[in-house]
């Protein structure tokens, strides 16, 4: 109270303060009331920036993740491994490599099949298939990555020998129309030359065979049907004889010409196909056939293999003959037939028995002409 009189006692100026001190709020009630109820203002909270992780976002339910382990064969984590994830046609491919824990991971990825592709320096790609739903987190088994096996590759190196074996056992499957037999001609661009046992195995080979035996059977049928040789008569024994002798003319020529003659003097017997040239060089190189032939030391020279076969046989032919036909003129005739018959040979060979020559898998042994 004694402030209160003291403030009414005072002058005009104080009078008036504290009328306005105690007038204010009276005046402007409703300044005062918006400042009571202006709200406080809160602190902004952070937003993600554009260079936030996939692992801070907030994850999409509609997708899924996938994540894993890559070890080596002998169960230790592998680090550094690459694993390409394709998911959907058309989603792109995802890398990413093995952790230090030999872990990875893959988030927000699309549902559906996937497909990851595990590879390292050094080991074997392996690949690891599964699906994956909206909302799950696919974990792979733990991928195994396998040393990578390398294998050498050996080569080995057949002897001329060897090879001259291996290109026989082929030419002893060519036959003519599948069934007669066309052992005597070679193909082969540059073919090995055959030792000794391998031309007598082709003699041996040609004369046994089937074929060769019912042609001689068909010779001696058709001299029986001409009376040549009528010294050798008629009827089953007069047959038996011709084919006798028929037999023992392949036999004897073909041993003579063909194996003997030719590992004495170091000859190959066989024909060696030219194919396509100018005519006129192929008839001369088919004719002289008879004549010519190529040493084992692959260069041409005389075919004293064949000639001297050929008069051999004819010489050996005399002791069967009917003597009737003993005589040296007889001989002398058949021996140069058998050196013509060797050219006629070679002109077949050349021109016409390749394309119907087979081999063992019955495909023809050419297509050329």
């Amino acid at each position: 109270m004694y402030l209160l009189r003291r403030l009414i006692g005072a002058d005009i100026w104080s009078r008036t303060l504290l009328f306005i001190v105690l007038a204010l709020p009276g005046l402007f009630p409703q300044v005062a009331l918006s400042q009571a109820k202006q709200p406080v203002k809160k602190p902004a909270t952070a937003q993600p920036s554009a260079t936030s992780t996939t692992a801070e976002l907030a994850h999409d339910s509609s997708l899924g993740d996938i994540s894993g382990t890559i070890t080596d064969q002998a169960g230790t984590v592998a680090v550094g491994a690459k694993i390409e994830l394709a998911h959907g046609e058309n989603s792109p491919k995802l890398e990413t490599v093995s952790g230090d824990n030999g872990e990875y991971a893959f988030s927000n990825v699309a549902p559906g099949p996937f497909q990851l592709t595990v590879s390292a320096p050094g080991f074997d790609t392996k690949i690891f298939s599964g699906e994956v739903k909206a909302g799950q987190t696919f974990l792979v088994p733990a991928i195994p990555l396998t040393i990578t096996t390398v294998t050498a590759e050996v080569k080995v190196e057949l002897t001329p020998i060897e090879v001259a074996e291996e290109q026989l056992k082929e030419q002893e499957q060519q036959r003519v129309f599948g069934f007669i037999p066309n052992f005597y001609v070679t193909y082969e661009a540059d073919p090995a030359p055959l030792i000794a046992r391998q031309k007598f195995q082709l003699a041996w080979r040609s004369v046994i065979d089937p074929i060769t035996i019912v042609g001689a059977g068909a010779l001696a049928g058709i001299q029986q049907a001409g009376d040549d040789y009528s010294g050798y008569g008629q009827g089953a024994a007069g047959y038996g004889k011709r084919f006798g002798a028929a037999y023992a003319d392949i036999f004897s020529a073909t041993f003579l010409g063909s194996a003997i003659f030719p590992a004495l003097l170091k000859q190959d017997p066989r024909y060696f196909y030219r194919g396509p040239d100018s005519s006129g060089s192929r008839w001369l190189y088919a004719i002289g056939n008879s004549v010519i032939c190529k040493g084992d030391n692959k260069k041409w020279q005389v075919n004293y293999s064949n000639i001297l076969g050929s008069f051999a046989a004819g010489g050996i032919s005399y002791l069967y003959y009917p003597e009737s036909d003993r005589n040296v003129s007889t001989i002398m005739q058949n021996s140069i037939v058998r050196i013509a018959e060797s050219s006629l040979a070679g002109v077949f060979q050349e021109f016409v028995l390749r394309r119907f020559t087979t081999t063992r898998d019955k495909k023809r042994a050419g297509t050329q002409p």
